[in-house]
């Protein structure tokens, strides 16, 4: 099941905290109560998560950078000053690094519950390393260059290099041990269904030893009251109904949600996960009970427990690394190109009316975070609007002289490169983050758009496919918040390192246009 299938699902979202308007009126979002022991959970603190596939391929690149080291720093050590430089050295130390990492892979050497252990992890990488360098050997014994090749090099570079890869290793390993103590590498983890059928998927997640599993149930939620569902279920406690888990999941790092239904179950499960889908965590329908089974491939595990794959997080591991690097690097240098237009537009809007240069707005981030959004003002102080309780029209009175040709242009978001860079709370390129209490008449957006929350899986941008295509400013009728909504989702399911520079690309003339910017 695809997420561009689900746009007409319904959003459970609810809204946080309150806010005040420049009224001086008291405006307060919804916000769906959670039951005492969800709001224990959700109050702890809890650090953010590294990647395992981002670990462990750091891990490979630090041992290539660490057998290459050595390979090289040895050969200039022991052999150049003797025999001078040969490349043929050089090709052999590169051919041993990247049969070593295949050797490492093959080995199981870059599971990250291996980086835990000591012995296991030392045995398989003395094994490995060995056997490298006996096929090296027979490799040169079958070409006949055994007699080239410095036997005092190859001693040393075996040596030296495998006490080096322990050395890394041990460093890992501590790494490592303190992230899972932090609980970095936990994959925290909400139990749909509390009959049993949860105590059973529970007990099975509990049997695999600590080390070996990164699962860290946090509870279980189910809308049933009778004898099924009681209020701990194989010892973890029933945090609330299905309802509760959007809400739960905007205030504390939920990364799972696995269903403990039978796939006999269908119509439930498809009218929860209308209510689930907009959330940017994986969502899994447990098989461990399932007496109809797929071909092996089918399936993907947690921890030996088979499960099918409904719902996958947007931009995860590697993506995420390259498009936050994406972001910090060509945000940086767009800073920099702007700064002088960016100082005229400061000296301008100071001069035209008075009052502060910036100005901030409350809108949604990520997972429905609350940020705060830097603009330039383009309005009468005394008329802010940070809540943009009002939209802004054609000849709106409230907007400043300056304020027409910078929000026309769209000059005014340039403050925003400093929220991508500094702030880390947007990207160049996502969906647009609208203001909290952004309305289309007297309804909120997400009353007016099925799926509407759907849009904050992936962190807002400073400009987006919906922007590009003319779908931006005042919004005044259904159709342009539904065509936000319907492209917003395009980009998030489609999302590559090509179609940012492509949205980027086309932003100037998009702006040019001025289309619906007031």
């Amino acid at each position: 099941m695809e997420p561009i299938s689900a746009r007409s699902m319904i959003s459970a979202a609810a809204k946080g905290a309150a806010v005040t308007t420049n009224e001086g009126t008291r405006r307060v979002e919804r916000r769906k109560r959670l039951s005492p022991a969800a709001l224990a959970v959700a109050n702890e603190k809890v650090q953010p998560a590294y990647s395992p596939i981002v670990i462990a391929g750091s891990v490979r690149l630090a041992d290539f950078l660490t057998i290459a080291a050595v390979g090289i720093a040895l050969y200039f050590a022991i052999v150049v000053h003797r025999n001078g430089f040969s490349w043929e050295y050089i090709a052999a130390i590169f051919g041993i690094t990247l049969t070593a990492i295949v050797a490492f892979h093959a080995a199981d050497l870059y599971e990250v519950q291996l980086f835990r252990g000591t012995l296991k992890q030392t045995t398989r990488l003395i094994s490995a390393w060995s056997f490298v360098f006996l096929l090296f050997i027979g490799a040169s014994f079958f070409a006949k260059l055994g007699g080239e090749v410095s036997r005092l090099w190859l001693g040393s570079f075996f040596s030296l290099g495998l006490i080096a890869l322990i050395g890394e290793r041990m460093a890992v390993r501590a790494l490592v041990r303190r992230w899972g103590r932090e609980g970095r590498l936990d994959r925290r983890t909400v139990i749909v269904g509390g009959d049993d059928n949860g105590a059973r998927l529970i007990e099975a997640l509990k049997a695999e030893h600590a080390d070996a599993s990164d699962i860290h149930i946090l509870g279980v939620f189910d809308d049933r009251n009778d004898a099924r569902s009681q209020s701990t279920c194989a010892g973890v406690p029933k945090l609330g109904k299905i309802d509760d888990i959007p809400e739960f999941a905007r205030r504390t790092r939920v990364d799972l949600v696995l269903f403990a239904l039978p796939i006999s179950a269908e119509t439930r499960i498809l009218a929860m996960l209308k209510k689930l889908w907009v959330l940017p965590v994986d969502i899994r329908l447990s098989a461990h009970t399932n007496k109809l089974r797929f071909r092996p491939r089918a399936y993907s595990y947690v921890g030996k427990v088979p499960t099918l794959d409904v719902f996958e997080a947007p931009i995860t591991d590697w993506d995420l690394v390259i498009k936050q690097v994406f972001d910090r690097v060509v945000g940086g240098l767009i800073l920099l190109a702007a700064a002088p237009v960016m100082a005229l537009v400061a000296l301008a809007i100071k001069l035209d009316s008075p009052g502060p240069v910036l100005f901030r707005q409350k809108r949604f981030g990520f997972n429905n975070e609350r940020i705060d959004v830097l603009k330039f003002r383009s309005m009468y102080h005394h008329e802010a609007d940070p809540t943009a309780s009002k939209v802004v029209t054609r000849n709106d009175p409230r907007v400043t002289r300056v304020g027409r040709f910078i929000r026309r242009t769209s000059l005014d978001e340039l403050p925003q490169l400093l929220n991508v860079v500094f702030k880390g709370n947007l990207s160049l390129v996502g969906p647009r983050p609208h203001a909290v209490l952004g309305k289309l008449q007297s309804r909120l957006f997400d009353e007016a758009v099925d799926g509407y929350f759907a849009r904050h899986r992936v962190k807002p941008g400073i400009t987006g496919w919906a922007q590009i295509n003319g779908w931006r400013g005042e919004i005044d009728n259904e159709e342009k918040i539904k065509k936000r909504v319907e492209f917003d989702l395009y980009y998030i399911e489609n999302w590559s390192v090509l179609f940012d520079f492509y949205i980027l690309l086309r932003t100037p003339w998009a702006l040019l246009k001025g289309e619906n910017a007031y």
